[in-house]
C-alpha cells in the first residue's frame, strides 16, 4: 500500500518511497502513474543513492481527486509531496509532467534543483496545432461520457499518433486503462496552456539549478521547445540524448539525473 499525503485543499496523494539519501520526486506525464514502468524503473536506478519519491498525480491510481481542477491545486500536491520528504527535493518531470514542474519550481522554495525531459511546449510553426480551448474538448468529451474519444482527441492532435493506429489500439487490454484516466487529459492540456505556448515570464522565475533533456530522435518541434525553455531559464543547461525519443529509455535519463542530482 503507498503512503498518503494530504493537499491543502484535502485531496489525498498517494506515494511510494525507494531507496536511501537525498530526496529525489519524480512527476509524470499523461496516461502515466507512479507505477508505471518508466517511473518505477528511474526509481530503482536512483534509488542506490537517493529516496526516490513517486507519486500519483491527483485524479490517478491511489489519489483523490478534489474538484474543481486547477494547475494551482496540482502545484500544491507536489509541494505536499516534497514535505512528506522533508521539506526539500531535487525534482524530475516528464512530458507534460515536466512543464508541471517548471511550474511549479518557481513557487515552491523547496525544489532545490530540476530536471526536466522534453516539456511540450509549442514554440514554431513546427509544432503540431492545438485549439485554445483543448482543454475544454477534452473535458466536455468526458462528462458526456465520450472518454474513448477524449483518449483519442488527445492521442492525435497532441501526441501525434496516426488516427489509424490510435484506431487499432482502441482493441488492446491497455485502452480501458487509457479511457480510466481520461479524466486527467484536460490537467494536461491546462499545464500547458492554451495552445501549449512557452510561459516565458515564468520561466525567467525559475532560480534553482535546471537541467533541460531532449533526445536526439525527437521531432523538431521538441527539440525546438528544450531550446527555449533552456534559454528562458536563468542558467539552464541542456543535454542531447543521443537514440532517444520522446519514449525515452529509463537508463538513458538515470545516467544523466545521476550526474546532475550528485553534483554541488
Amino acid at each position: 500500500m503507498p503512503d498518503v499525503v494530504k493537499s491543502p485543499d484535502g485531496t489525498l496523494i498517494a506515494y511510494d518511497r525507494h531507496g536511501a539519501g537525498p530526496a529525489v520526486v519524480l512527476v509524470q506525464g499523461a496516461f502515466t502513474d507512479r507505477r508505471h514502468p518508466l517511473m518505477t524503473s528511474i526509481a530503482t536506478g536512483l534509488s542506490r543513492w537517493f529516496t526516490v519519491y513517486t507519486y500519483d498525480r491527483r485524479g490517478r491510481g491511489g489519489s483523490g481527486d478534489t474538484a474543481p481542477y486547477a494547475v494551482e491545486r496540482e502545484v500544491e500536491d507536489l509541494a505536499a509531496v516534497i514535505g512528506a520528504a522533508g521539506g526539500s527535493a531535487m525534482v524530475f518531470g516528464g512530458s507534460s509532467g515536466a512543464a508541471l514542474a517548471l511550474e511549479a519550481a518557481a513557487a515552491i522554495p523547496g525544489i532545490s534543483k530540476l530536471a526536466v525531459w522534453e516539456p511540450p511546449y509549442h514554440v514554431d510553426d513546427s509544432a503540431p496545432a492545438l485549439p485554445l480551448d483543448f482543454a475544454e474538448q477534452l473535458s466536455l468529451l468526458v462528462e458526456t461520457g465520450n472518454r474513448g474519444e477524449a483518449v483519442e482527441l488527445f492521442m492525435v492532435e497532441a501526441a501525434e499518433v496516426p488516427r489509424e493506429a490510435v484506431v487499432g489500439m482502441r482493441s488492446h487490454p491497455a485502452w480501458a486503462e487509457m479511457e480510466a484516466v481520461a479524466h486527467t487529459l484536460a490537467y494536461e492540456a491546462a499545464v500547458l496552456g492554451p495552445g501549449n505556448a512557452l510561459p516565458a515570464a515564468l520561466l525567467a522565475d525559475i532560480t534553482q539549478p535546471t537541467l533541460v533533456l531532449n533526445g536526439a530522435d525527437s521531432p523538431a518541434w521538441m527539440a525546438n521547445a528544450g531550446l527555449e525553455v533552456a534559454s528562458a531559464v536563468p542558467g539552464a543547461v541542456r543535454r542531447v540524448l543521443e537514440d532517444q525519443a520522446h519514449n525515452v529509455a529509463p537508463e538513458a535519463l538515470v545516467s544523466e539525473l545521476l550526474e546532475f542530482f550528485v553534483t554541488a
